[in-house]
């Protein structure tokens, strides 16, 4: 009698563990079939905060909030009045959690100024809060982070104007920055008669000392040898097969703040293979580009190697159109003279400036703004300034 109370017992446990471990695993049981089936989950989070939650076009509740769902596809519109909306499109299968974060951006984005002193050049650095600046009376170093106050933030000097030959023309300059962004060669001029200089970015230059063209080549290119040996180092953290193929057949364009992902540009057509065996499961469900066409730009993602068409690089472009945001999943795009941002795969493209900027100018801050060359009064001023476009 005690054997077969403790036997019963034991299947009355085991079966409520079963349960137990049935409804941890998303398995719920279906009244009208009288079945039990399995469900799975989308977590949805968004930011900012309290953002309504469509699903199919009926609303489901606002975020931070989890859907246990019957397998199937579903549409997801995630929507806050006074900013952009965010919809993806899923295939939910049954046990699986799909995760998914919505950034929202203000449909009016703010505008503020950061320079007044009329800005000929500026050129954005690897450091994205850092930019050359070329005014009338000589070169600066401006530092986003310094800005962030109720005044025009001072501009350290790289060099007085008064230092350069007569001669010298900004509107011309080019600039190439050592890897350590402590110096700079400043070349003026495209024929034979150009200058060049080597000057600090840490202090200002007291005086300038021409560079003789072979020096500045061999320094130069002594620099582009460093940074490929970076980006060559940050690629030894990607999957073997395809640092070894970016090495050869890709134009590294930059890798994401946190560098799980890599900007490119494809030099010649080549179909990618599977990297990660047996595939991430319930990954990004974005429908990725493995035949990758001469000349376009991709986004590979490491963790769930995927890769991404994103657009092109036409030839007349200096920089690129695209660029990272701070955050690793969106990207920066100047599209049609607008700044649009999308998320990393390519979707859900949204404007968030189409007031007036100067073209293949924009470079984003490390907390999530835009800076822009624009004039807003042109009848006024002959020159742009410096802009920060609030976005977050």
């Amino acid at each position: 009698m005690k054997f077969i109370s403790r036997l019963i017992f034991f299947l009355l446990f085991v079966t409520i563990l079963g349960l137990v471990i049935a409804y941890a695993r998303g398995y719920r049981f279906d009244y009208k079939n009288q079945t039990l089936s399995s469900t799975g989950i989308i977590a949805i989070t968004s930011s900012p905060k309290t953002a309504k939650v469509y699903l199919n076009n009926s609303l489901k509740g606002v975020t931070d909030t989890n859907l246990t769902l019957s397998p199937g596809d579903y549409q997801v519109d995630i929507k806050k009045e006074g900013f952009t909306s965010w919809s993806k499109k899923i295939n939910l299968k049954g046990e699986l959690v799909i995760n998914l974060d919505a950034v929202l951006f203000p449909i009016n984005a703010s505008l503020s100024p950061l320079t007044n002193l009329g800005v000929i050049k500026a050129v954005p650095m690897q450091d994205n809060d850092k930019m050359i600046v070329f005014a009338g009376d000589g070169i600066y170093l401006f530092e986003a982070a310094r800005s962030q106050l109720p005044f025009f933030a001072p501009l350290k000097t790289i060099v007085k104007k008064s230092l350069l030959p007569e001669s010298v023309d900004f509107t011309d300059a080019t600039v190439s920055v050592s890897p350590d962004l402590k110096q700079a060669i400043f070349e003026f001029g495209k024929n034979k008669q150009s200058l060049s200089y080597l000057l600090s970015l840490e202090e200002e230059n007291q005086e300038v000392l021409t560079l003789p063209l072979s020096s500045k080549t061999t320094l130069i290119d002594a620099w582009e040898k460093q940074k490929k040996d970076n980006f060559l180092k940050i690629l030894e953290t990607y999957p073997l097969d395809f640092a070894k193929v970016a090495s050869d057949s890709f134009k590294v364009v930059s890798f994401s703040p946190n560098e799980t992902k890599v900007l490119y540009q494809a030099l010649d057509n080549l179909s990618l293979p599977p990297m990660i065996t047996p595939p991430v499961i319930a990954s990004n469900q974005t429908l990725e580009t493995r035949s990758v066409k001469k000349n376009a730009l991709y986004v590979y993602d490491k963790k769930e190697d995927k890769n991404y068409f994103v657009g092109n690089w036409k030839s007349e472009l200096v920089n690129s159109p695209i660029q990272w945001y701070s955050d690793s999943k969106h990207m920066v795009i100047e599209e049609a003279k607008k700044i649009m941002i999308a998320d990393y795969d390519n979707e859900n493209r949204q404007t968030i400036y189409s007031g007036p900027f100067e073209a293949n100018f924009f470079t984003p801050t490390s907390d999530g703004k835009i800076i822009v060359l624009a004039n807003l009064n042109p009848e006024a001023n002959k020159l742009p300034d410096l802009y920060l476009v609030g976005i977050r």
